[in-house]
């Protein structure tokens, strides 16, 4: 049986780790294609190599684009592809515009759909990732929820019964990589940095970087914090400063180049909280027992904000407060799984192809 990864962006090469290595053992053939949607080392090759996945069969080199142009150059360079190999299913991871350009590429062609972490919903359709993710599970033939919540969506749009509850994949690897630097030093990051001593965050999201006086805003709030920030520096975080004029140096902010999975993991588990716009640190700080604030109205990961784990804060109004609080006293709950999402999903992926 023949499995075809779609992946281009940071979140997509470490939920493909685990898959990969699943698929392997469950004597699949697997290609991987990389569209080049994040392009650069820091946050493409190095995920790679860092999580042991096997490099991709087939890179296409797209680039940094418009939603619309780069989703387009992902369908033309992606279909000779997919005639040429003719999968049993091509696997999409997420929601972002590799994601939904596969979704569209491979139904043209009438062929199988798995989508993995099927079912996520933040009810914000402005957000470039809300179309994405409803309209590939929508195009898919197999969803593969990682929480009992994402089934429920999936339910009240009609598709249960293509839905199978999973868990999520970056418990998996997320758990692998914590164990993997235990025994390494923050201070391996940065001098400065003791455990419990600083926050980490990132600012990535559209709606917070492409309004020039909101990211001012953002950005002065975290400078303002009283403990040093690490700001691992997203692209379009580094090209939206600049066209503006604004220096990401000062006050506490401490900006870093993009960290690999392994340095991240490291730099959350020893935060004394996480600030962020992104879904999957949200998820990582909630797995790894660290409080996080959330820099946008809603999540799409609400099993997060159970007993105050995460805190909505998008307009950082109450930032000083959150970035210093302690951990919630009640204990985490496990809605994400147990570490066996790849699993499920290869013998999902099994049970589900007609004989």
């Amino acid at each position: 049986m023949k499995v075809l990864s779609v992946v281009g962006a940071r979140p997509q090469f470490v939920k493909l780790a685990p898959i990969s290595c699943a698929l392997h053992e469950g004597g699949f053939d697997h290609v991987i294609v990389h569209t080049g949607q994040h392009y650069d080392e820091a946050m493409s090759e190095a995920f790679f190599v860092d999580l042991r996945i096997p490099a991709p069969d087939v890179s296409l080199g797209v680039g940094s684009s418009t939603h619309a142009a780069q989703t387009a150059s992902i369908l033309t360079a992606l279909e000779p592809v997919l005639v040429a190999e003719a999968p049993d299913w091509v696997l999409l991871y997420g929601d972002t515009n590799s994601t939904l350009a596969g979704a569209i590429c491979a139904v043209k062609l009438n062929l199988r759909i798995a989508h993995l972490e099927a079912g996520l919903r933040s009810h914000n359709r402005r957000m470039p990732e809300e179309h994405n993710r409803v309209l590939t599970d929508h195009a898919s033939d197999l969803l593969l929820a990682p929480t009992e919540i994402a089934i429920g969506n999936l339910s009240r749009e009609g598709l249960r019964g293509k839905s199978v509850l999973v868990g999520d994949v970056m418990v998996d690897v997320c758990l692998q990589v914590a164990r993997s630097v235990a025994d390494r030093s923050v201070s391996d990051l940065s001098a400065v940095l003791t455990p419990g001593g600083y926050a980490a965050a990132t600012l990535h999201r559209a709606e917070n970087t492409d309004d020039p006086n909101r990211l001012r805003g953002l950005v002065d709030a975290l400078k303002s914090l009283p403990i040093p920030v690490v700001l691992p520096v997203h692209p379009r975080l580094r090209n939206r400063a600049e066209a503006v004029g604004l220096d990401l140096e000062g006050g506490s902010l401490i900006p870093v180049g993009p960290l690999s999975y392994p340095d991240m993991v490291l730099l959350v588990t020893n935060a004394r909280s996480v600030l962020t716009d992104s879904g999957g640190l949200q998820k990582e700080a909630f797995i790894l027992g660290v409080p996080c604030t959330t820099l946008r109205t809603e999540t799409e990961w609400v099993e997060t904000l159970a007993d105050g784990w995460n805190l909505l804060d998008p307009d950082a109004e109450g930032l000083r407060e959150h970035a210093l609080r302690r951990r919630p006293s009640a204990m985490r709950g496990w809605p994400f799984g147990v570490g066996k999402a790849a699993e499920a999903s290869v013998a999902a992926l099994r049970r589900a192809l007609p004989p």
